[in-house]
């Protein structure tokens, strides 16, 4: 993908999209390996590889479907990314948020994320679900590097307002209804994909992490340069490595997400409900 022509391109893909697909989303949903159940309940699918995508990378990693599902819920026109894309993949950094500008072009105002992470808070366990506040970006990129600036103006996005302060209210209503404890921090990012070192673990702790994981901190970065407005919930699968016994595998992570999918599943679906 060519950077210098990467709105050109953003453009010709979103005109594709809207050939194939009648349903204009406002909400785009981005599901974590293992709360694939989330599309069960959608109405009016079509369902579309990124592999037929023009312009699109394909996932590589394990547990990630690679689709973009349109379609209805409660009456409301959204899209599903079962599947992103990571740095740790080997995607350069403006191929990881593609995906977004395309949404964006389509119509999307609202993006619900989701994610599997290490607890690093002490207090945190698996099973836990957290409401990310902030973000801390341990990655060493921004994925607007020579995008941004490709705007005449408004080249330097806030990230005051990275995680919409509306919609963590609102999600606070909804979790509260449903009678689910939903636990709040912040959420930091590293490369991947390797897990972390103890030490590392102990730093951001530090610094005031309370989940790590290797996704995430770019799309919110993008979908905040397009106004977007953001939610993101982080699914604590296992204890960070300093509070870990034993190795650490991705069998334990998915795992983990298979059973708290119910909860995420019926939380994300409450609060798309409620958006307006």
């Amino acid at each position: 993908m060519d950077l210098d022509n990467y709105f050109p391109t953003v453009d010709d893909t979103a005109t594709w999209l809207e050939e194939k697909v009648s349903i204009k989303p406002t909400v785009a949903v981005v599901l974590s390996g293992g709360l694939d159940p989330f599309v069960d309940d959608i109405d009016d699918r079509v369902e579309i590889s990124y592999k037929d995508i023009p312009n699109f990378p394909s996932p590589k990693a394990e547990g990630h479907a690679g689709k973009l599902i349109f379609g209805k819920y409660e009456g409301k026109d959204l899209v599903v990314m079962q599947g992103r894309f990571h740095y740790y993949e080997g995607h350069a950094p403006h191929v990881i948020v593609f995906p977004y500008f395309v949404l964006a072009k389509l119509g999307v105002k609202y993006l619900l994320t989701t994610n599997a992470v290490g607890g690093v808070n002490k207090n945190f366990k698996p099973g836990d679900v957290m409401m990310v506040t902030d973000h801390i970006n341990s990655m060493g990129m921004n994925p607007l590097r020579g995008i941004a600036v490709q705007r005449k103006t408004e080249q330097f996005t806030s990230l005051t307002n990275a995680y919409d302060a509306e919609l963590q209210k609102l999600s606070r209503t909804v979790s509260a209804k449903i009678g689910l404890e939903v636990k709040e921090g912040v959420y930091a990012a590293t490369p991947g994909p390797s897990y972390e070192t103890k030490a590392e673990v102990a730093a951001l702790r530090d610094m005031g992490a309370d989940a790590v994981g290797m996704s995430t901190v770019p799309s919110v970065i993008a979908a905040n340069f397009l106004n977007m407005r953001v939610l993101t919930y982080s699914c604590i699968a296992n204890p960070a490595a300093d509070l870990h016994s034993g190795k650490m595998t991705h069998k334990e992570v998915l795992d983990a997400m298979n059973a708290l999918a119910p909860k995420v599943v019926r939380l994300l679906q409450e609060v798309v409900k409620e958006l307006k």
